[in-house]
């Protein structure tokens, strides 16, 4: 008996909010209905974009960041600080126990030595980086302005060539197929003749403004090391997020004379700067969610008093203020579902519009990347449509309770 009598509540609650929902012809608070839509379209649309532009961002960067310099470098254990590299022999034993752990994709011997570009009446002070046949130039390919990487295949030549920034590039007017001489301060003063052989642009100007790429064996030569000597590891794995785990797994493995740093290690101010956006995406979200709130309150409490004689004849008649309260609680529900879908719509849309054209650009010199960059995470998506659905339902209950105060006598008389 009472399943009953509480599946008639719920279909007399169900039947009466339909009703006033779609067939009301009331022109205010069709008014105030449609500004209440908006409002959650919009709030729930901007906390989608803002969590995919925030995702873009740090995914973006730390893209770049890491395909230049990898996510972990091994290097000599010593006292070193400068930008050349202390030698030490390459360790085979060691790579292949890196490589056998499923986290570590690559390990690539480099080197670093400082020198200085001279091209007609123009020089600039640079950080030559070099590699050799082993190194995944995945990355720099999807970054060439111009030219392409080092041809390994000519060990003679490969000697010769050079990859140069945008930066550099028209900082001493260069272009593919020039040729330039660079300087090297020691003992005795070596200079070394280049081709330029490609043009990289990462929008990372720490890297952009310093480095150029070479071929290992020259600066094997160039400091007189023996031909297993390197100046450290570069190491890439598979999961960007594990990269603790995989720091802690190649630490264990190190022979006693190597250190190992991690890429937020060697760049803190950018992985700094990208931990202050999550905080800015949650002033964010809470604003947008504060906005939809508001916005429902007002309508909800508009259709209440607009409704008065109704909620008066209803209580009049038997209808209990639970059963009057769950009419405007259905409502709302049906009201925030389509506030929800359209903002999803425009979330998406704008997303998916932004993504596929690139059409907003941004300064690369300030934010490391000329366009906005968008990443949808379909859990972000979830939690947030499940979060604003939940959260606005409940702030309902509170502005339902206006029933409550109603009496049938003083509704039926009130217009």
């Amino acid at each position: 008996m009472r399943r009953y009598k509480k599946t008639r509540a719920l279909n007399f609650a169900y039947y009466i909010a339909n009703r006033i929902t779609f067939k009301t012809k009331r022109t205010f608070s069709k008014l105030i209905v449609r500004i209440a839509i908006i409002g959650i379209m919009l709030g729930l649309g901007v906390m989608i974009l803002s969590l995919a532009i925030v995702r873009g961002f740090k995914h973006e960067i730390k893209e770049k960041v890491r395909g230049f310099a990898g996510d972990l470098q091994v290097v000599k254990f010593d006292l070193n600080n400068s930008f050349e590299n202390s030698p030490f022999q390459q360790n085979a034993t060691f790579e292949k126990k890196a490589l056998s752990n499923p986290l570590i994709t690559n390990v690539m011997p480099f080197a670093t030595k400082p020198g200085i570009i001279k091209s007609k009446n123009e020089i600039e002070g640079i950080v030559l980086k070099c590699v050799d046949k082993t190194y995944d130039w995945s990355f720099f390919k999807n970054n060439m302005v111009a030219g392409d990487v080092i041809d390994f295949k000519d060990t003679t030549e490969s000697k010769k060539q050079l990859l140069i920034s945008q930066i550099i590039a028209d900082r001493l007017r260069l272009k593919v197929g020039d040729k330039i001489l660079m300087y090297f301060v020691q003992e005795p003063l070596r200079v070394r003749p280049f081709t330029i052989k490609g043009i990289y642009s990462f929008g990372i100007e720490d890297v952009d403004k310093s480095y150029v790429v070479g071929d290992l064996s020259l600066i094997t030569r160039l400091n007189s090391w023996n031909d297993d000597e390197i100046g450290g590891y570069e190491i890439k794995i598979a999961d960007f997020n594990r990269l603790d785990e995989a720091s802690d797994a190649i630490n264990n493995i190190l022979p006693v004379k190597l250190k190992s740093y991690t890429v937020v290690d060697n760049y803190p101010t950018i992985f700094a700067w990208l931990g202050l956006l999550d905080g800015n995406t949650k002033v964010v979200l809470v604003l947008m969610i504060m906005v939809a709130v508001i916005n429902m309150i007002s309508a909800l409490l508009i259709m209440i008093l607009e409704r008065t004689t109704m909620i008066g004849m209803l209580k009049a008649l038997g209808a209990t203020n639970w059963s009057i309260r769950q009419v405007f609680l259905y409502n709302a529900f049906y009201l925030i579902s389509i506030g929800m879908i359209l903002g999803n719509l425009f979330g998406l849309g704008a997303g998916y519009f932004q993504y596929s054209t690139r059409f907003f650009k941004l300064d690369q010199a300030s934010y490391y990347m000329n366009f906005v960059p968008i990443q949808f995470n379909w859990s972000d998506l979830l939690l947030l449509n499940a979060g604003t659905l939940v959260i606005c339902l409940l702030v309902m209950i509170l502005p339902s309770m206006l029933v409550t105060k109603i009496t049938p006598v003083k509704a039926i008389r009130f217009k």
